[in-house]
């Protein structure tokens, strides 16, 4: 019998390496989703309570906007920071899943103490604690996905991603109505079990010291140790003979000071001074639509109530279909990019955002107007699910995918802070008809900065240079 069994063994076709990659793919992608689900769902429950918490012991509107922004500050400044670091982190357990052990639990500790803070002093405490952790690994767990996804499918795995993301808006606003009125403190207590939940499995699951970019990092050091290939010269090859400074910056990335960690000087100054100017264009076009989309939704329940003559309840419903037709669509825009290529979808989803803005404003009724913001929150996705992917492709080397993480969300947040400025001003100027003119002005800036990058990119492509397929 044993030797029945272990014929067959041996007759069975071995395993289909590309099934086993597409499992593997799946996997990472369930676990990354998971993760940004309960980062997620903490955060938007943290907008919608602690502004009441605030409002409790501060009597101004101001004070209490400073401190609800304060996350967004402090994201800015730590998660490229924290992102580089995790970059240059070599342990058993891989250079990410060591922080999220630690931080993941911390967070939900910190998230679970916030209506338990006697006074406003401890609140602030509190709150800002919370802000610095959970910016020090948001970026971290969405590197993991670019570390084990390989470059041709991340599109698809970032939009199972984004979908999570987006799903909890309804998280949040099921244990707000079913728990806030009747056990206030006890409904921070679930966004706080799921993140635990999240990094107990993380944890138990995932070995990101096993991944491909881990690997490849490995490598990389191994060489820059024993000054083997990948030094100076093939920076310099790759960069196409850059201007000095630009040449010792990308000399650092390649080299790694010898077998030391790339510091995020380096890595920034090796992308600011590049020849290629494909990621600098790719982060304008990011800010610019960044500005738009958090512009036109934050300031829509005003335009509802000013323009449309709604009440401030239907105004602020106006929002609730394009949540659901981002999420409809994230996934499909996903598969296209991966088919046809993620500029040509970038392209083409901020095309049918801003093709949606002029719609909304020539037909100025509210159904028009649900249908405007459905059918731009579809072209957004084309665009959202796919920029990061993007700038992972083209950063040059795995050793820098953390870094390039948080510059991508230092890029969306300053746009998401100034687009609303920026519309506010504009309609200061003007009036409150025309806020879907001035968002569809931003977003034709994006599209000019995109159909730029694609030129660049097709000419150096026609050049016979050695190009990302993108």
């Amino acid at each position: 019998m044993a030797d029945r069994m272990a014929a067959r063994t041996a007759d069975a076709p071995a395993a289909d390496p590309r099934v086993a990659q597409r499992a593997g793919t799946r996997r990472i992608t369930f676990y990354v989703a998971l993760a940004v689900f309960a980062q997620e769902s903490t955060w938007n429950f943290y907008d919608n309570r602690v502004p009441e918490l605030l409002r409790e012991l501060v009597p101004s509107v101001a004070v209490i906007g400073l401190l609800m922004g304060m996350d967004n500050l402090l994201g800015i400044v730590i998660q490229p920071w924290i992102g580089n670091r995790s970059d240059n982190t070599r342990t058993r357990w891989g250079r990410r899943i060591p922080y999220l052990a630690v931080m993941m639990p911390l967070a939900a500790v910190l998230f679970l103490l916030i209506p338990h803070a006697p006074s406003l002093g401890w609140l602030i405490v509190v709150i800002f604690a919370y802000a610095l952790v959970m910016n020090s690994f948001k970026p971290i767990s969405e590197s993991l996905m670019p570390d084990f996804i390989a470059p041709e499918r991340r599109s698809r795995a970032n939009a199972a991603v984004k979908i999570a993301s987006a799903l909890t808006t309804i998280v949040a606003a099921l244990v707000s109505l079913l728990l806030v009125d009747d056990h206030p403190r006890l409904a921070f207590a679930v966004p706080s079990a799921l993140m635990l939940v999240a990094a107990g499995v993380l944890v138990w699951r995932v070995r990101d010291s096993r991944s491909p970019a881990y690997q490849a990092a490995l490598a990389e050091d191994r060489r820059a140790a024993g000054g083997g290939p990948g030094g100076e010269q093939r920076e310099r090859d790759a960069q196409g003979r850059a201007a000095q400074a630009a040449e010792e910056d990308a000399a650092t990335l390649s080299s790694g000071g010898a077998g030391v960690g790339l510091p995020l000087r380096a890595v920034v100054g090796e992308l600011m001074r590049s020849p290629d100017r494909s990621r600098v264009l790719l982060l304008v076009a990011v800010l610019a639509f960044g500005g738009a989309w958090a512009g036109v939704r934050s300031l829509m329940t005003p335009y509802g109530v000013t323009a449309l003559g709604l009440s401030d309840g239907a105004a602020g419903g106006l929002t609730l279909p394009s949540g659901i037709a981002f999420i409809l669509a994230a996934y499909p825009a996903a598969l296209f990019a991966e088919r046809v290529g993620r500029l040509r979808i970038m392209a083409a989803g901020v095309t049918v955002f801003a093709a949606a803005m002029v719609l909304g404003l020539l037909v100025r009724t509210p159904t028009v107007t649900v249908v405007a913001l459905c059918l731009g929150a579809a072209g957004a996705a084309g665009f959202i699910v796919n920029a990061v992917v993007v700038l992972w492709n083209l950063a040059p080397t795995s050793r820098v995918l953390g870094a390039y993480t948080g510059i991508y969300t230092v890029a969306w947040v300053s746009g998401g802070f100034l687009g609303p400025a920026l519309l506010g001003l504009l309609i200061d100027l003007t009036t409150w008809d025309l806020l879907l003119l001035h968002t569809a002005v931003l977003a034709a800036l994006a599209l000019a900065v995109l159909l730029r990058l694609a030129r660049r990119h097709r000419r150096r492509a026609a050049a016979g240079e050695e190009v990302v397929a993108l």
